[in-house]
């Protein structure tokens, strides 16, 4: 496991952006797929977007493609999260993971977990 830390969020009017950040100190994270997740209120939480170990792979889950990039920097320990054109509806709890499986979108793969930040999308 690696600690997390994200950050990045915070209220936006819809078509606005927000760029989410993760990181940590461990040396170990290159080794790591990275994930993002969200929880929206009273919703269960959601797969948003994960990128492999070495960048060169990511998915996306269909709501966000076109509007969210994932990316990583394996020499700053950081993985990203660009959000465009956000919507109300992508008002959540987001969450970067870290998974020592490979790159997938199964929370249960994920071992390591920040705290998450907010991000709330006005109309």
């Amino acid at each position: 496991q690696v600690p997390l830390v994200d950050a990045g969020g915070g209220l936006v009017q819809s078509g606005g952006s927000l760029r989410l950040s993760c990181a940590t100190s461990e040396r170990t994270f290159s080794t790591y797929a990275m994930g993002w997740f969200r929880q929206g209120p009273g919703k269960e939480r959601e797969f948003v977007a994960a990128i492999s170990w070495s960048g060169d792979d990511m998915m996306y889950a269909d709501f966000v493609k076109g509007r969210f990039t994932i990316s990583r920097d394996n020499a700053k320990n950081t993985a990203w999260l660009q959000m465009n054109n956000l919507k109300p509806e992508d008002t959540a709890y987001y969450y970067c993971a870290a998974s020592p499986h490979g790159l997938g979108m199964d929370a249960r793969d994920f071992d390591s977990w920040a705290r998450g930040t907010q991000v709330t999308v006005s109309s």
